[in-house]
């Protein structure tokens, strides 16, 4: 009971953030970046094992964006110019300009590098059909429902060959669909299609949205988990989700990733407990709101810290062995 976990993504240590910039210019090779994006998720394991983080996650060290990575992958996408994202952060938005096929698995050695440096859980990490829909142009297909179906199909692909792999978490990231509830039924249709037939433990992490325009129809998306930010919010969307009562797996965002404050002990330990007043104990799990790439390494070393110290004392005082 309360596993601890984090959303995916780490911050790039300086000198694989450089290097991308080196390679972007042609100054090294292929071969030469992808040994220093092992290098940095090896340390990221480590570290996630030095301070008992229960399920570990390989922290994204090859991706430079959630979307475009995957679209980089697939047939049937081009890539736009640079488009703003959020406040001044950019990132070059995906074009369906044809059927989408999936050349190849996109993530499944690395996962497998990531898994075979730990004896500890290693997440599967994807974003998902709907988000991928949202957050690209379309050219192509004649609606969003359509390009969204076909963008499932493959995500499946992808989870069930994550699953063959060996994972037993597989997280398939859906953030776009809290800013859009009119299209929550194209959501649970499309994500239908990803999860079919699964049997790892499959979760879906959404955040920074209205949830109350989506539950309780966001009980309905077929996962077993899902991952919801709450520090961010000061957990003022916690009474949400006492009636009707939620009935899945819930991990709950208890370090604000978007501050550079880092939280102590104490404020973490009563996130915790303001958690256990709505979800049952044997469901929750505790991670960071999101992502943890948009801090710096310390930062995202000592919220993390602090996070997995919080959980031992709550277990300690809960009599949770």
């Amino acid at each position: 009971m309360l596993l601890t976990t984090s959303v995916g993504s780490f911050p790039k240590p300086d000198c694989l953030a450089k290097a991308r910039t080196q390679f972007s210019r042609g100054e090294i090779t292929e071969e030469e970046l992808h040994t220093l994006e092992k290098k940095a998720t090896a340390e990221v394991i480590r570290f996630q094992e030095e301070i008992g983080i229960d399920i570990l996650v390989h922290g994204e060290m090859e991706r430079g964006d959630m979307t475009t990575y995957f679209a980089e992958r697939l047939e049937g996408f081009g890539i736009s110019g640079l488009v703003r994202s959020y406040g001044n952060r950019y990132y070059r938005k995906p074009v369906v300009l044809g059927e989408i096929e999936r050349r190849a698995p996109m993530t499944v050695e690395t996962f497998k590098y990531a898994q075979s440096l730990t004896s500890k859980p290693v997440k599967g990490m994807l974003t998902g059909p709907y988000t991928m829909t949202d957050w690209s142009f379309n050219e192509y297909y004649p609606t969003r429902r359509d390009t969204a179906l076909a963008l499932a199909q493959v995500i499946h692909q992808e989870v069930a060959d994550l699953e063959k792999a060996g994972a037993k978490y597989i997280q398939i990231d859906e953030p776009a669909l809290s800013t859009r509830p009119e299209e929550i039924d194209l959501a649970i249709e499309a994500m239908t299609i990803v999860t079919k037939g699964i049997k790892a433990k499959t979760i879906s992490h959404i955040c920074y949205g209205d949830f109350s325009k989506i539950y309780p129809r966001l009980l309905d998306l077929p996962v077993d988990q899902l991952d919801l930010e709450f520090a961010n919010s000061n957990f003022a969307n916690l009474e949400l989700f006492r009636n009707p009562k939620f009935t899945k797996e819930i991990a709950v965002g208890v370090v604000d990733v978007h501050s550079h404050i880092i939280e102590t002990k104490e404020q973490v330990k009563a996130n915790i407990k303001k958690a256990l007043e709505v979800f049952p104990l044997e469901k929750v799990y505790i991670d960071p709101d999101c992502g943890l790439k948009t801090r710096s390494v310390e930062e995202a070393q000592a919220k993390l810290k602090v996070m997995v110290e919080a959980v031992k004392e709550v277990k300690k005082e809960l009599g949770i062995k």
